[in-house]
């Protein structure tokens, strides 16, 4: 299963003088500072980060580099204010999330213009960030004056029982690279729905549109319910997952991180929400319409360069049409249009985030060359300022290469083969991952029984890469705990209260 690597793609570059990006992008920036108690204030290093657009390698704009005494005051803050909205009513919550949405509307275009220029996200990528960012707040806006609970009732004699739902408090938040603005909304959302207050530590890398909405919700909403602390995690991050005020602490980010918050929140015995790696296993059966399952593999392999958990990175296809299938996925990852997204609105990969990952996605390939697998695609890096990877798909991979089980967050595509279903389901769930797969099938009992088998937290059947705010979204194993979106979200950002009244007291 040997395809030539004969046809390539469209790299288009921004001209060098993008001065208008420039002006676009300066007159949105949010200030430099935390954002603490309703207002920002300097740090209290004096020590700040550069944040670097990836599509040029430039640096735009600086955060302070946050200390443990600056996620203290924050804290203290969110502690005072978390009094008052936790009495708040489910009404009121939801009013205040239905003005964060209106809020994120009214400057959709500042979101998309600071998003793409901090993660190189071409326009469209961009775009749909922002929409899904606007439909989570809308929707948790709804679902938190819906909630049900068990009925009260007498289920001991003469003793009626009632069940309590009540905030948790304090809740840490770490959100990362990928998606700054959608993932800080993912919790934001349900976290202040529930009841509670926040102090979140965006990426480093890409705090700019969380301490943009910070800016544009001060006076906005009730002074401390959102803290915003920027910084590392090796100082900020420790801070929130030790300190004993944090109830909880949520973190969307890589398995390592996921472990160190782990062991850190162990101490004080601290909630922890956690929504790690993955390396998504795409199973496509020789029934399967093979021209859809690449079409696919392309939109959800490639979506925001591959910088996706859930990217549809790892196929396993049945050796009988493995061959035609990869001929249709190779056609189609050849149509992909790589720039930056200053160049133009057909742009649809852009670059890796930071030059560190750039480096560590080059390696990857690099050792699958050594290995003697075949690069059908792609296999490179591009020249010329900025941090792209060819869009690459890489065939004749056996069982247990290292670049078909370890997460190498880019845009790259390997394709395994399987004889029989059994060897299929196997195969899939070897990974160390379990957050999301695909089902590619046209037989209905396979597209039932399939599913049930596979160690994942989403499986998607003849589709990839297709979220709801109404479906919940979270991993198994190595992928961690915990939920995003629907009301399981609200479940784990509250608590349950028993309160058993005796008749004859």
């Amino acid at each position: 299963m040997t395809v030539s690597n004969t046809v390539q793609f469209t790299v288009r570059r921004a001209a060098a003088d993008n001065s208008p990006g420039n002006e676009r992008l300066a007159a949105v920036l949010p200030p430099a500072g935390h954002f603490i108690g309703g207002s920002f204030v300097p740090g209290s290093s004096g020590e700040f980060i550069d944040v670097v657009d990836p599509a040029t390698g430039q640096v735009i704009a600086t955060v302070p580099a946050g200390t443990a005494e600056d996620a203290d005051v924050a804290i203290e803050a969110a502690v005072a204010a978390q009094k008052t909205w936790g009495a708040t009513t489910p009404k009121e919550r939801s009013e205040v999330l239905s003005l964060i949405a209106d809020i994120i509307e009214a400057n959709r275009e500042a979101f998309e213009v600071i998003e793409s220029a901090n993660t190189g996200k071409p326009g469209a990528v961009a775009e749909d960030d922002v929409t899904s960012t606007i439909d989570t707040f809308r929707f948790m806006a709804g679902a938190s004056r819906a909630l049900t609970s068990m009925a009260g009732g007498d289920y001991a004699t003469g003793h009626t029982s009632v069940i309590l739902r009540e905030p948790v408090g304090v809740v840490g938040v770490i959100t990362p690279w990928n998606y700054p603005l959608l993932m800080a909304a993912w919790k934001i959302a349900p976290i202040l729905a529930a009841g509670n207050s926040i102090v979140l530590k965006p990426s480093e890398q890409t705090p700019l549109s969380t301490l943009k909405l910070a800016e544009l919700l001060a006076g906005r909403i009730p002074d401390g319910i959102l803290n915003v602390v920027t910084g590392q995690g090796r100082t900020v991050g420790q801070r929130l997952s030790e300190h004993p005020a944090v109830a909880l602490l949520a973190l969307t980010g890589s398995v390592a991180s996921g472990q160190a918050v782990a062991a850190t929140a162990a101490r004080s015995v601290k909630r922890v929400h956690l929504e790690l790696g993955g390396k998504a296993p795409v199973v496509v059966f020789p029934d399967a319409d093979l021209r859809a399952a690449a079409a696919g593999v392309r939109n959800a392999g490639f979506w925001n360069a591959g910088q996706d958990c859930g990217a549809a990175c790892r196929v396993l296809v049945h050796e009988s049409v493995a061959e035609e299938f990869t001929g249709y996925l190779v056609d189609e990852v050849s149509t992909l249009v790589v720039g930056s997204p200053e160049a133009g609105g057909d742009v649809e990969i852009g670059p890796m985030i930071s030059r560190p990952h750039f480096e560590r996605v080059k390696e990857s390939l690099l050792e699958a060359k050594d290995a003697g697998l075949n690069v059908a695609i792609g296999g490179s890096a591009l020249e010329g300022p900025g941090f792209f990877i060819e869009p690459t798909v890489i065939t004749d991979v056996p069982a247990g290469a290292p670049i078909a089980t370890h997460e190498i967050f880019g845009p790259v595509v390997t394709v395994e083969t399987f004889s029989s279903t059994e060897e299929a389901v196997t195969r899939a769930n070897e990974s160390p991952y379990g957050l999301s797969a695909s089902v590619w099938t046209r037989d209905s009992s396979l597209s039932l029984r399939i599913p049930k088998q596979l160690d994942f937290g989403t499986v998607w059947v003849n589709s990839h890469l297709v979220l709801a705010c109404e479906v919940p979204w979270g991993g198994f194993k190595g992928s961690g705990y915990g939920r995003d979106l629907s009301i399981y979200a609200l479940d784990d950002y509250s608590r349950t209260k028993h309160v058993m009244i005796n008749h004859g007291a």
